[in-house]
Order: C-alpha cells, then structure tokens, then sequence
C-alpha cells in the first residue's frame, strides 16, 4: 500500500496535466454547444489509454522496486545487480551509488587493514611479556619465603590477564585457531584445578571434586580457558568455604557446574554477569574487575556448541552452569 501511494505521489504532475486537459476541453466544447457523444466518447478513449500506459508504468515501477527490496542485502557486496537505469535521474543516482560504494570500499578495507596491524602488535607484545612474567615466577620460587608466595599469585593473576587480552584478540580475528578433538573432560579440569592449586592453599578453600569419566569432543585450550575463568571467579569472590566441580544431568543435557560457597551475584546483576565490561555490584566492591571474563567464557562457549548459565544467592554462593552437551559448533 505504501508503495502504490508512493507511485501516485511520483505521477501526480502528469495525472493533474490529464485532468486540466480535461475539464479545458469539457468547457470548451460545452461554450461551443458541441455535441456532447463525441465529446464522451473521445474522453474515454483519452482516459482508457492513460490508464493503460498508467498499469505498464505501475508495472515497471513495481519491478524495479522488489529488485531493489531483494538487493538490500546484496547491495554491501556488488552493485552489478542493480537495475538499468532508464532515465536521467537513474544514471544520476546510480553513479552516485557507485561513488558511495567506492568510498565505503575503502573505508572498510583501510579499517580491516588497521583492525589486523592492531592485533598483530598485541599479539607480539603478549607473548614477549610472558618471557619476563616466566623469569619472575622462576624468581620467586627460589626464595620460598610468605611475601614471594603472596607475588607469585598477584603474578598470576596478571598471567590470567595477559591470556585474557590474548584470547579477546583471538576471537576478533577470523582465524579463532580452533582444533576439535576427544579429550578426556578430568584431565582438563584437572589441568585447571593444579593451576589454583596455590591459591586453595593460601585461601584454605576445599575442593570437592571426584574424577569425571567423560569424554568430550572440543578444543582444549579454549575450554581449558572456560573452565579457569569460572575457578577463579569462584576462588576470588570465596573467603571461606570452597569450590566443588561436578556433572549433573537435566532433561537429557549433561552439565558441568562450578559451584562456590562465596559472596554470591545479587539478582539485578544475575541476566547480565556475561555483558561484555559488565561488573555489577560486585565489580564496584573489587575495583580490579573488569566484567571481561565471563564475557569471554559465552563467547567461546557459543564457538565451540555450548552454553553457559549462571544460579546464584547472595550470601550463599554461585554455581556456574556449562552445557557440554555437543551442540552446533560455530566460527566467527
């Protein structure tokens, strides 16, 4: 309907044109005292024709336009399917058509150009800043005194954001170096488990965890990432209590949850703990926070077919939920 009036708007000169003649004839004729059968007669064959050449215009018009609808889509890739321009003013806008494309053209190439140069420097500087990271850590175990205990974790947690930083640039580039095979889902926790292992110890948290038999059909580093995102949510925001990492079923799905006895998410925060920068209460009270983590965590979980959740209670603690029930496994 919208289009049909559109139509009539672009064809209103003409149509006033048809009816001035018209009603100029009908006076005319009607000050002569002409008969008025040829006058009729000639008047519909006037508008009979006029409305004929009207239904081959709309019909053209119409045409060009769901041509247009079905290249909105298309139109970010190549303008050779845009309709042959039939008047003046087509060719006008299509050449103007092409210079937009044109300027868009390089504008993204220019941007994609400075994205990849971008990456490739924070890629070269995160691992030339483990190298002295290595040789601190090194350091400080061979002093064994409580303050170097105290900066191997505070050098740790740099290590995790360092590999944060890493991991974000990864998933910007179209390469996410994605490997899939069957690993055994114990050795990974385990994997992740021996990497806090020092902060259990300096937080006296237990661990309740008895070995998972499973095999899962993934890539490692990535879930190896997931897993110790959520250990050390899960040992930073516990101060007394521990961690427990068990599977559970439900409805068929198998789920690998991550639960603590720590400070818990309030329910305002609870639907948007996985927004990228979102920190939420807890995030002001821990100004080091910087609502990446679990950002990252759904984003590789959606890479790799899988999917997070969270279920918490202040006071009482979190379990965060991941769905390794082999779904769809996606690249971005």
């Amino acid at each position: 309907m919208s289009f049909l009036k559109d139509f009539i708007k672009s064809r209103a000169v003409p149509l006033l044109c048809v009816i001035t003649a018209a009603v100029i004839f009908a006076v005319v004729f009607s000050l002569y005292s002409l008969p008025t059968e040829p006058v009729l007669y000639g008047a519909l064959l006037a508008v009979t024709a006029a409305l004929i050449m009207l239904a081959a215009s709309f019909a053209c018009a119409y045409k060009k336009h769901k041509a247009l609808c079905r290249l909105k889509k298309e139109i970010t890739l190549s303008l050779d399917n845009l309709p042959k321009p039939n008047s003046s003013d087509d060719k006008d806008y299509a050449a103007l058509l092409g210079i937009l494309y044109d300027s868009r053209s390089e504008l993204l190439r220019k941007n994609a150009e400075s994205i990849r140069s971008t990456n490739e420097y924070y890629t070269v500087w995160v691992h030339q800043i483990k190298t002295p990271i290595a040789a601190m850590r090194l350091m400080l175990q061979s002093s064994g005194n409580e303050d170097s205990l105290k900066l191997q974790e505070e050098l740790m947690r740099i290590e995790q954001y360092v590999d944060m930083a890493l991991c974000y640039i990864r998933l910007g580039s179209s390469d996410s170096d994605l490997v899939l095979r069957e690993y055994s889902l114990d050795d990974i926790i385990k994997r992740a488990v021996r990497k806090y292992s020092t902060q259990f110890i300096c937080k006296k948290l237990s661990l309740d965890y008895e070995p998972l038999p499973q095999s899962i059909l993934t890539d490692e580093k990535w879930l190896l990432f997931v897993i110790e995102q959520v250990l050390s949510n899960a040992i930073k925001y516990t101060a007394s209590g521990g961690v427990s990492i068990y599977c559970e079923s439900d409805g068929g799905k198998t789920l690998l949850c991550i639960s603590d006895t720590g400070i818990g998410i309030d329910p305002a925060d609870l639907p948007r703990i996985f927004e990228n920068g979102y920190t939420g209460i807890n995030g002001r009270q821990d100004m080091r926070a910087s609502g990446l983590g679990l950002y990252l965590c759904r984003r590789i979980c959606k890479m790799l077919g899988f999917s997070i959740s969270a279920v918490s209670e202040v006071g009482r603690g979190t379990i965060i939920k991941l769905d390794i029930t082999q779904g769809e496994v996606h690249t971005e």
